[in-house]
């Protein structure tokens, strides 16, 4: 095993963390989407893996644009010597997306499926012959917590963490809106809101669960980050600044 599933199959709880530039956010905010590259951490704050989603050319960053998080892309991660650990394939769907993982030397350790379902947000965890194993539901107005089980048993929680900065900038969004202060003091606090790094928690909270287990549930936070928390930041915009999220679309367009 290797030494980045033997981490992984000690921890207790993980973090994963995207690599924020100020360019970047500010393309990825107001128009123009770059690819994702994030941090694996112990709960220490230790280093030992990292992924990102591969560049396929001129013609997947249109697709990018045009099609979001429906398009097929792929991921890889590695681990702190640059050595490839897993990788995920997201496949075209323009409904219920999908997620295909696999391990060292391309084993296939499963899959993970959106769901339909009322008021919630819900996708599964499938092992390699496609059985259900774990299920992902949590409802539409908890934005950030995302809750996994095993039958009825809570095996795993993935949560998004907000630093205590970026709750204190979204604080001063609402805050100025609610006072209609001006938009230049708005939009400021805007850009303040996404150029700080957030992060994802993957707790384990069962002992038994196997590295490949661990494994799908690093690859349910790339999930969750592709089906829910980047349209949950662009709402938050919309909501809070509406002037700024109209302007900086129609900026980019015309470059």
């Amino acid at each position: 095993m290797s030494i980045f599933l033997q981490t992984l199959s000690q921890s207790n709880t993980i973090y994963v963390r995207q690599e924020f530039k100020i360019v970047k956010i500010a393309k990825k905010i107001f128009g123009f989407e770059p690819y994702n590259h994030y941090q694996i951490l112990t709960n220490n704050g230790q280093e030992f893996g990292y992924y990102a989603e591969l560049k396929l050319g001129f013609a997947d960053v249109i697709m990018r644009q045009l099609l979001g998080h429906w398009r097929v892309f792929n991921i890889v991660g590695t681990d702190i010597e640059n050595q490839q650990v897993f990788r995920a394939h997201h496949p075209f769907r323009w409904f219920f997306q999908h997620l295909d993982v696999f391990g060292a030397d391309d084993r296939p350790v499963g899959h993970l499926q959106q769901r339909f379902a009322w008021f919630n947000k819900k996708f599964e965890f499938l092992d390699t012959r496609g059985r259900v194993i774990m299920t992902m539901t949590s409802p539409l107005w908890k934005l950030w917590i995302f809750p996994i089980k095993k039958g009825e048993r809570e095996v795993s929680i993935i949560e998004k963490k907000w630093s205590g900065f970026s709750k204190a900038i979204l604080r001063r969004v609402v805050k100025s809106q609610r006072k209609n202060k001006g938009f230049s003091k708005k939009l400021s606090a805007a850009k303040e809101l996404f150029t700080d790094a957030d992060s994802f928690r993957v707790r384990f909270t069962d002992a038994k669960l196997t590295a490949d287990e661990k494994l799908l549930l690093l690859a349910g936070a790339v999930f969750v980050d592709i089906l829910y928390t980047a349209d949950e930041k662009l709402l938050l915009l919309a909501v809070a600044v509406p002037e700024a999220f109209i302007i900086f679309h129609a900026i980019e367009f015309m470059k």
